[in-house]
């Protein structure tokens, strides 16, 4: 008696149940995200071409894109994935042009820079300890774009409304996500930081074209969410 009223005076601990328990010691295993992007272009500029003369910005309007795709995850050790994720991304960046450039129409200074790209990163996934169903990681790897809207092999340039860019880059990408282990399956959101490393700007057939030749260097800058379900 005296031991049963002892223990009624304690809370009992109760284990929280872990789902997925033998998930992560797959070799192999696979899934799919979707998601929504942000890309924007980070410029340089040929600072002799307008000698002394000041000349504003170009300004970029990134539009919020989407993601989708497939997912092959191999298992290194505890801690270390490597991670293949090719998907579909479309986004759309807007330039206007500052009114100094002696444009002849309003609608001149206008661009608009549709992208749809095949996506194909190979990441390490970086995970730390497992906290009964949740586990934070850090993600990081090289990507290549194929740039199906690019208009590279298109004759045409600005001059005819049309805005050349490189079909193919490469990329690095780092970012940090979060694994929640449900019942059924595992959920994971993410977000990263894409950076091209490569011109991707296609100049104009006319060597002082207003929309090209004050550019030396035009990269893509990106920022990604991503909802993985493995």
């Amino acid at each position: 008696m005296g031991i049963s009223l002892l223990w009624a005076q304690y809370p009992q601990v109760r284990e929280k149940v872990k789902n997925l328990p033998q998930f992560d010691d797959r070799f192999v295993h696979y899934g799919y995200f979707v998601g929504v992007n942000n890309y924007f272009f980070d410029f340089n500029y040929d600072l002799d071409y307008y000698r002394t003369d000041f000349l504003p910005d170009i300004e970029v309007t990134p539009s919020t894109g989407f993601t989708i795709g497939l997912i092959g995850d191999m298992r290194i050790n505890q801690f270390m994935n490597l991670r293949l994720e090719p998907g579909l991304y479309y986004t759309q960046r807007d330039l206007l042009y500052p009114d100094t450039e002696g444009f002849e129409t309003e609608n001149d200074r206008f661009r608009e820079i549709k992208s749809t790209y095949i996506h194909l990163p190979l990441l390490l996934k970086i995970n730390a300890l497992r906290i009964n169903n949740f586990r934070p990681f850090l993600l990081a790897g090289a990507s290549v774009d194929f740039n199906l809207s690019s208009n590279k092999k298109n004759t045409d340039d600005n001059f005819s409304n049309v805005f050349r860019v490189e079909n193919q880059t490469l990329n690095y990408e780092i970012g940090i996500g979060f694994d929640f282990y449900l019942f059924y399956f595992k959920f994971s959101p993410s977000i990263r930081g894409i950076f091209s490393l490569e011109n991707e700007l296609i100049p104009d057939n006319t060597p002082n074209s207003p929309w090209t030749s004050r550019i030396t260097n035009m990269v893509s800058r990106g920022v990604v969410i991503n909802l993985v379900f493995e």
